[in-house]
């Protein structure tokens, strides 16, 4: 089975020149920005004056208009290389942010949701398409520490719009976001393209014009490859889930179900942010040593036992105490997913893989919001228990495909 995403050339880049650190950056930015406005969707529904399944709906924008760009972002990393995509996306995510406390009606909230949300999805292909193409040419696992930046990140915004919260509007909160996104990007583009990697090209890929069919039949997937990735990419689904259903909805879990103060109720994020963190830096390690089946599966285990203590907990510390180990529990899970869709299957794998990844995110807001006006929210949020004992399963189920090897 080929590996497309290998270099062709492989050696001719020394490992200092790989731009592990500004790209590091961008992944931090993507998920402070991120985190700074999940923060704010309390405020923003009092202020469109929403139910919870109107809300839902409402956020189904953003995993809506991840998902309708993302195979596009595939192609375009393919044509103009992952890393100026990234930097086109940053810069439309961090104008982006803008819109959404500039709304009153969930129908409008919806519509700039779609605007945000496709940001939000090409800048995550093609970050990750330029992150699997570092992974390939230094040959360690070190995708879990791209995303110990973003989940770094997250915690930072999310910390930040806590203590904000009840000193700065929705409105000048994600204006001050979106300068510094802005800022932060112009000032990481010119480093990140200085010691930028070539995007790889498969080494039995045609290269003249006149072999145009046959390049773009290179670009097909195999029927066996495919159902890897399309099996990575239920997984990636599985644990996505349970990230959009915390981000959405965890704030106003501690506020209505255990009357956290809003300020106390955004820490909730922060403190599975903060473990997600600690769980992807130090994932390397842990698929060095344990391989990723074994991580795979650890992680779904945790990550349902914790779900279940903070969807069910009575008082709030114990809630808190049920994000982090969720957050530990998931940490590594989507980023292992993703980079074996990649090493199988390029920028489209990674753009298919992170397509149904983020289906995750388009089913949770919704299917949250309905099931917790039908029972409660707390019920509601035990179906992303259910969705990470799935994910475990399914990673043991293929221990023996090749692809999740018990030491590799």
């Amino acid at each position: 089975m080929p590996i497309i995403n290998k270099l062709a050339t492989p050696g001719t880049t020394s490992t200092s020149a790989y731009p592990r650190g500004p790209l590091t950056v961008f992944f931090a930015l993507d998920g402070f920005i991120f985190a700074g406005w999940i923060v704010r969707i309390p405020a923003i529904k009092e202020q469109t004056g929403t139910t919870a399944s109107t809300l839902g709906l409402a956020l189904l924008g953003v995993s809506a208009g991840a998902v309708i760009t993302m195979m596009l972002t595939g192609r375009l990393c393919r044509r103009f290389g992952s890393l100026r995509v990234s930097i086109v996306c940053a810069a439309l995510m961090s104008l982006s942010v803008i819109l959404p406390p500039l709304t009153r009606s969930a129908l409008s909230l919806g519509l700039v949701l779609l605007l945000f949300g496709a940001a939000y999805g090409s800048m995550s292909v093609a970050l990750n398409s330029a992150a699997v193409n570092v992974v390939n040419a230094i040959r360690r696992p070190v995708m879990p520490a791209f995303h110990a930046a973003y989940s770094l990140g997250g915690m930072l915004g999310a910390g930040l719009g806590g203590l904000v919260a009840g000193q700065l509007s929705p409105t000048r909160h994600l204006l001050g976001l979106a300068l510094v996104g802005l800022v932060v990007t112009a000032v990481a583009t010119r480093p990140l393209l200085r010691h930028g990697i070539p995007d790889p090209v498969p080494a039995a890929e045609p290269t003249t014009p006149s072999d145009a069919p046959a390049r773009k039949a290179a670009h097909r997937m195999e029927p066996r490859t495919r159902r890897l990735v399309l099996v990575f990419g239920v997984i990636a689904l599985c644990t996505a889930y349970g990230e959009g259903a915390l981000a959405d909805w965890g704030a106003l879990h501690l506020e209505e179900t255990l009357d956290a103060h809003p300020g106390v109720a955004a820490a909730g994020y922060s403190c599975f942010a903060l473990a997600m963190t600690i769980g992807r830096f130090s994932g390397t390690t842990l698929l060095e040593r344990l391989g990723r089946t074994r991580t795979l599966v650890a992680g779904g285990a945790t990550a349902a036992v914790g779900m279940l203590v903070a969807a069910l907990a009575p008082t709030l510390w114990l809630a808190l105490a049920g994000f982090a180990v969720t957050g530990l529990g998931l940490a590594n899970i989507f980023p292992v997913a993703v980079e074996r869709a990649g090493a199988l299957a390029g920028p489209n794998g990674i753009a298919a893989a992170s397509t149904l990844g983020y289906g995750g995110l388009l089913l949770a807001p919704p299917a949250i919001g309905f099931m917790a006006d039908w029972y409660s929210l707390p019920t509601a949020l035990t179906s992303v228990a259910l969705l990470a004992a799935v994910a475990a399963a399914i990673a043991w189920a293929i221990r023996d495909s090749g692809t999740t090897p018990a030491h590799g």
